[in-house]
């Protein structure tokens, strides 16, 4: 049996796994809604979908739920991801 730091050291490895992951994953994520935000600004849409932001977040609460997740962080983590998302629309919109 392995002793208790290198069965921590495997534990981080995997939680550093995973992290990279979540990274790469948010990259992924922010260049759609780059193209949205752009697709957007060039149809005078507005840079905020309120309807589709309460859709989301009922959504990720639910997967959250799903996987054993708190639902409530869950949702202040998209909460904070679409308030970026937004604030990155209006400065598209505004031609920064």
């Amino acid at each position: 049996m392995s002793s208790p730091d290198d069965q921590l050291q495997r534990l981080r490895r995997s939680i550093d796994n995973v992290d990279a992951v979540l990274i790469h994953t948010l990259a992924e994520r922010f260049k759609l809604t780059q193209a949205v935000g752009e697709l957007k600004a060039r149809h005078g849409m507005p840079p905020s979908d309120p309807g589709r932001e309460r859709t989301q977040i009922a959504r990720l609460r639910r997967l959250a739920e799903d996987a054993d997740l708190d639902p409530e962080f869950a949702e202040k983590f998209i909460t904070f991801v679409i308030a970026e998302v937004i604030h990155h629309h209006e400065r598209i919109a505004g031609g920064e």
